[in-house]
C-alpha cells in the first residue's frame, strides 16, 4: 500500500520473525508497535497487526489521535467492519471488501480493546480505558467452564465484541450414520 501504514515482517537475529507497522516513509509506528511487541512470539502477533493496520488508517482517514478516540468512535468503526450497532456509521470503509464474520469480530474486537488498555496503562486515554475495563455476571457457562467457578462473582467484558450467540455450521448428514436402528456420532 503506497501511500499508507502497512505492516512489516521483521526477520529477528534469532530467526523468529515478528510484525510491526511502519508508516509510509519507513518509519516504525511507535504506540502500535510497543503493543505488538507484547505478542511477540504468539501467533496472534501477525494477526494482531493485520487488523490494527486497518483501524489505524481508518483513524487516519478520519482524522482521530489515539488521544481522543472514543466509545463510541470504537463501536462506529466496529460497525464499519461488519458489527451490527444501531448508529449512523458515515462513510463507507474498506470498500469492495466483504465484512468481518463472527469470528473476525471477535478477534478484532480483543485487539482494539487490548491495543487501547495498553495505551491507557501508558496514560494515554485513560477515559477510554476505564470504558473498555467493563465486567459482567458470570453465566452458568462461565461458572462451569471455569475453576473455582461457583466463586465468581464477575467476568470481563468487551462492550466492542459481537452481540448475540454465535451460530454454528449447519450439522452435514454424511458425520452421522446408523447402526442398528440408532443415530451414532462418527467420532465414538
Amino acid at each position: 500500500m503506497i501511500g499508507q501504514l502497512r505492516v512489516q515482517k521483521l526477520t529477528r537475529k534469532d530467526v523468529l520473525r515478528s510484525w510491526t507497522i511502519v508508516w509510509p516513509e519507513g518509519t516504525v509506528h511507535p504506540e502500535a508497535d510497543r503493543f505488538l511487541r507484547r505478542h511477540e512470539g504468539a501467533g496472534t502477533q501477525r494477526t494482531y497487526a493485520y487488523l490494527l493496520v486497518d483501524h489505524l488508517r481508518w483513524l487516519d482517514r478520519e482524522c482521530l489521535g489515539l488521544d481522543v478516540v472514543t466509545l463510541r468512535d470504537l463501536e462506529r468503526y466496529m460497525g464499519i467492519v461488519g458489527a451490527e450497532v444501531a448508529m449512523p456509521l458515515g462513510e463507507p470503509w474498506r470498500v469492495g471488501k466483504r465484512p468481518y464474520g463472527h469470528d473476525a469480530l471477535s478477534t478484532a474486537a480483543a485487539c482494539l480493546k487490548g491495543f487501547y488498555l495498553h495505551q491507557a496503562s501508558l496514560g494515554v486515554n485513560g477515559d477510554l480505558g476505564r470504558a473498555l475495563s467493563s465486567t459482567r455476571l458470570p453465566s452458568r457457562a462461565d461458572r462451569r467452564r471455569s475453576f473455582l467457578g461457583h466463586v465468581k462473582t464477575q467476568m470481563p467484558s468487551n462492550p466492542l465484541g459481537p452481540r448475540g450467540p454465535h451460530r454454528q455450521a449447519p450439522e452435514d448428514a454424511s458425520d452421522r450414520f446408523v447402526l442398528l436402528g440408532g443415530v451414532v456420532d462418527r467420532e465414538l
